[in-house]
């Protein structure tokens, strides 16, 4: 069974998981409306891993036979100003989850919890290509601009996602 600490922080991560899951559908519900189905699409699909990888921390405790203690999720943010600016969000969301997978792997490495501290370095690596996605995809709306005819594109390259 793992420490009380790891259990508290495990949870929390499942919180937050889930909490990026709702943040990623409210953007993906504004790109809806906007008609960039691609990016809507994009958006969503990342919705479902954030939820798939609360679910892979919900497991593990579960496994360890450690409790769950689901906390309310907060509701995410709304009203956005642009694409650019959304996926600027992403990137610092997702830069806040890998610190706070980081600091998981700190308290199980003081716990001496190897198991957890196993179970973590998938988060980590998961964390590390996650975030150089979206930079990439912000370095190409950087680039485009107001270029309308390569957002097109990207677009439509996005919402190839999964199919």
């Amino acid at each position: 069974m793992i420490s009380e600490k790891i259990n508290e922080i495990l949870n929390e991560q499942i919180n937050k998981e889930f909490y990026s899951g709702y943040l990623y559908l409210s953007m993906s519900a504004h790109l809806k409306e906007l008609g960039l189905n691609g990016f809507a699409s994009w958006l969503k699909h990342q919705a479902r891993e954030e939820v798939e990888h609360g679910l892979k921390i919900f497991d593990y405790l579960i496994d360890c036979n450690s409790f769950v203690t689901l906390k309310q999720i907060r509701m995410p943010e709304f009203e956005f100003n642009g694409i650019l600016s959304i996926f600027n969000m992403v990137y610092d969301h997702e830069k806040c989850i890998t610190q706070s997978i980081m600091s998981v792997a700190k308290n199980a490495e003081e716990e001496c919890d190897r198991t957890t501290l196993n179970f973590v370095d998938w988060f980590i690596e998961e964390q590390i290509e996650e975030e150089e996605t979206v930079k990439n995809i912000i370095k190409r709306l950087e680039l485009f601009g107001e270029d309308k005819a390569s957002l097109y594109l990207l677009d439509k390259e996005l919402g190839e996602r999964g199919s």
